[in-house]
């Protein structure tokens, strides 16, 4: 499979998880028997729409196209950029507070959020585009994530992304053995790995998801990980299904799960119904111009 065709696999599966999973972001189902004085609310099906992962994956992949060594600097640049034309949608705390600052005039080293309340899963939701310039090193990649996160864990879950991918272009995965574990084997002593291990040998997605699925790293990154190693047991739309039924940060995990799955299969492989429906939305156009220009300038 070509690199061309596991990249677009990635944008467009992560697009979709996105979209997808937007709709139905921390809803909770309620009991049975829970009694209304008024009658049932009216019910309104959950709406299809990109939000902030995949616009902060496209401002990445923007920076790619523009310039050959991409560097926290330029990467903050176009943020501030994005932000201030209001193209974010449903942005999380941590990069809210960075985007404001870089605003100010802060430094990209000293704006993103520090400690515990910065181990979200915003770093690794955005970083799927740099997997595919190898020579782009982890010292840099940790440079990228501490714009918005400056915090170990939400730079080793994005770790985590980035070498879940690598490992399909290298061709060290194919689907059919565990993932989780190739990725342990690369990553430090972490509550990230501590994850990866717990739940490598669970086969129920379902099961993990208790454990957690909110947009705490250690959450969501391990939980993407695990929901993209059963993709070619269960399908991607059944992978995404079954995320949203888990719920918590359905948007991110759909997404970092769709980025790795769909750099797996290919774009090709991904259900047209899926696709199609993608192509409704009004960002779709956005979405594969800005594909499409590195594709054409990496002569993939």
């Amino acid at each position: 499979m070509t690199k061309e065709e596991r990249f677009r696999g990635c944008i467009i599966g992560g697009a979709i998880g996105d979209a997808w999973g937007s709709g139905f972001e921390n809803q909770f189902e309620e009991d049975g028997d829970t009694f209304y004085f008024l009658g049932n609310p009216n019910v309104k099906m959950p709406t299809w729409g990109i939000t902030d992962d995949t616009q902060l994956t496209l401002a990445t992949i923007e920076v790619m196209c523009e310039n050959k060594k991409v560097n926290p600097e330029v990467i903050a640049n176009k943020f501030v950029e994005y932000y201030q034309q209001r193209k974010l949608r449903g942005i999380g705390a941590s990069t809210l507070k960075s985007l404001k600052e870089l605003s100010f005039g802060g430094h990209w080293s000293q704006v993103g959020r520090r400690g515990e309340y910065a181990a979200g899963n915003g770093a690794a939701m955005r970083i799927a585009p740099i997997a595919f310039r190898e020579e782009i090193t982890y010292s840099e990649i940790r440079d990228i994530c501490i714009i918005t996160h400056n915090n170990d864990e939400a730079y080793i879950g994005a770790k985590s992304v980035i070498i879940a991918i690598r490992e399909i272009l290298n061709g060290n995965w194919n689907g059919t053995t565990n993932l989780l574990e190739l990725i342990i084997d690369q990553i430090p002593d972490t509550r990230v790995r501590d994850r990866l291990i717990e739940i490598k040998n669970i086969e129920n997605l379902l099961e993990i998801g208790k454990i957690g699925n909110d947009g705490y790293v250690v959450n969501s990154v391990p939980l993407a990980i695990a929901a993209a190693n059963k993709v070619k047991e269960i399908g991607i739309e059944q992978m995404y299904a079954q995320l949203i039924e888990i719920g918590g940060d359905t948007d991110t995990n759909c997404s970092i799960a769709g980025q790795i799955a769909g750099s797996l299969i290919g774009f090709h492989a991904i259900p047209i119904k899926l696709t199609s429906k993608l192509e409704t939305l009004q960002d779709y156009n956005w979405i594969t111009t800005t594909m499409d220009k590195l594709i054409a300038l990496e002569n993939w």
